[in-house]
């Protein structure tokens, strides 16, 4: 197929481009920052500059490559400065979640595009109560914390707007991966605590994983939503240690509840206390996906243990 990638630049777009490329895919792929065109480029596709919350060049681009398939890959979390408030930490993201969806599904429409793969998101949205572990099918939380309403509105209309067009939203779990080191680095730096007693589960992914599992979902039919996450769902006290440990940096702190909603906002402590895992059975079974990274426990010294210095 001719499949148009936007944020192909991301973190897993330039993981998901040499994937289609090997499957025999032809690629267009999207990028905002300057310079990031010769790197889709040289992955293999046609780079083509696009801010997908211009309706206008949403429309123009999609109709020009003339796509068999789309992939909504971009966000705005590159460089991502985090505050007390989600919302205002992923304000530009949100839109591109709700504005720039609607835009590529009106461009995927004019254009008669019908496969339709989407980013969404798996970790923090389900209610928090019950089962520590959800399936696709268990309820979203009815009210999320107050400074994260927005983005949990946003991803919802997300899931909502792709698959009302017949299309795949893939709710991914926590990215890591090679490269990926935001986040790494707040641990190296023991700026990320274990939050009263560590009981919020979260369910990662390896970005390589995720790719395998995008190709795949792009070979399926919708509309369909797809946990794409790893095997094992975990509490922040028992794998943000052993990230620790494979980063080679100091034990985590640990800190109250009370305190850490007044440092970093209620909706991070609620999360670290609250939130609830995925199961991914659903996608290993449907779209035939098998893990590189089966467990977080692997991909962590994988991505960031000393081989991984060594290769890169």
């Amino acid at each position: 197929m001719r499949v148009f990638v936007a944020g192909a630049s991301g973190a897993i777009g330039r993981r998901l481009v040499p994937r289609l490329v090997a499957a025999g895919h032809e690629v267009v792929g999207t990028f905002v920052s300057h310079g990031h065109g010769e790197r889709i480029r040289a992955l293999g596709a046609e780079p083509v500059a696009l801010d997908v919350l211009d309706v206008p060049a949403v429309r123009r681009a999609v109709l020009e490559a003339r796509p068999d398939a789309i992939i909504h890959e971009a966000t705005a979390l590159a460089n991502m400065r985090w505050s007390r408030s989600l919302d205002r930490s992923f304000a530009r993201t949100n839109r591109i979640r709700t504005e720039g969806t609607d835009a590529l599904l009106a461009a995927a429409r004019e254009a008669g595009v019908r496969r339709f793969v989407a980013q969404s998101f798996a970790s923090y949205r389900y209610g928090r109560e019950g089962s520590w572990v959800k399936t696709e099918d268990d309820p979203l939380d009815s009210d999320p914390p107050a400074a994260a309403r927005q983005t949990n509105a946003a991803m919802a209309h997300l899931d909502e707007a792709v698959t009302a067009a017949g299309g795949i939203a893939l709710r991914y779990g926590g990215f890591y991966g090679p490269g990926d080191n935001g986040f790494a680095g707040m641990v190296r730096k023991r700026q990320y605590p274990i939050i009263g007693a560590g009981d919020g589960v979260t369910s990662w992914i390896h970005l390589d994983d995720a790719a395998a599992a995008t190709v795949l979902a792009l070979g399926h039919d919708g509309p369909a939503i797809y946990h794409v996450v790893d095997d094992e769902p975990a509490p922040m006290r028992e794998w943000l240690p052993v990230l620790a440990q494979v980063l080679g940096a100091k034990r985590p702190w640990r800190v109250p509840s009370w305190l850490a909603g007044l440092i970093a906002g209620g909706a991070m402590a609620a999360m670290a206390t609250q939130s609830r895992g995925a199961d991914n059975t659903k996608a290993k079974k449907e779209l035939g996906w098998t893990l590189r990274y089966p467990s977080w426990r692997q991909g962590f010294v994988a991505a960031y243990g000393p081989a991984s210095q060594v290769a890169s």
